[in-house]
């Protein structure tokens, strides 16, 4: 009987714990990938944020422009510096242009300051002096916002590479 006692049959055997070899290779090159794309998403997201801000803010400061001449009946100045790469209506805060973006500014001759700004004029009877800004992304893809100058209306339309 001392015999049959010891005839237990044996406990399974408990699968081991843990990772595989491969598994963890498998984990460690899907992290290497993800840390190699994420600085490139992080830079195109952060230059498209950017590119919206500057053409919003330009966008802003235009029709702003337009509405002080015509509410306060007088000549109000969107400036443009294209060295200083900063725009802004003549008298308010002046705004930078983000690096990896191109400005580029048509205007009327006469419209040329000393200091090598280029501005149109708003009118309080809704004219301008008319003109253009170009916000160019590194792609050559963009936005041209275009000033009326019979009516001073600002219009906004793609420029393609």
């Amino acid at each position: 009987m001392a015999e049959a006692m010891n005839l237990r049959p044996h406990p399974p055997r408990r699968a081991a714990r843990g990772f595989t070899l491969l598994e963890l290779l498998v984990v460690f090159a899907l992290m290497a990938l993800l840390v190699a794309l994420v600085p490139v998403a992080f830079g195109r997201l952060h230059e498209s944020a950017q590119y919206r801000d500057t053409v919003r803010a330009v966008l802003t400061d235009m029709r702003a422009a337009r509405q002080l001449a015509r509410s306060q009946g007088t000549e109000t100045r969107f400036a443009v510096h294209l060295a200083s790469r900063t725009f802004g209506v003549e008298g308010g805060a002046r705004h930078e242009v983000p690096e990896p973006l191109a400005l580029r500014a048509v205007m009327a001759a006469e419209e040329a300051g000393a200091d090598g700004s280029l501005s149109i004029r708003f009118l309080p009877r809704g004219g301008a002096s008319g003109g253009s800004v170009d916000i160019v992304r590194p792609s050559g893809s963009g936005v041209r916002l275009r000033v009326d100058w019979f009516t001073g209306r600002v219009e906004q339309e793609a420029i393609a590479p």
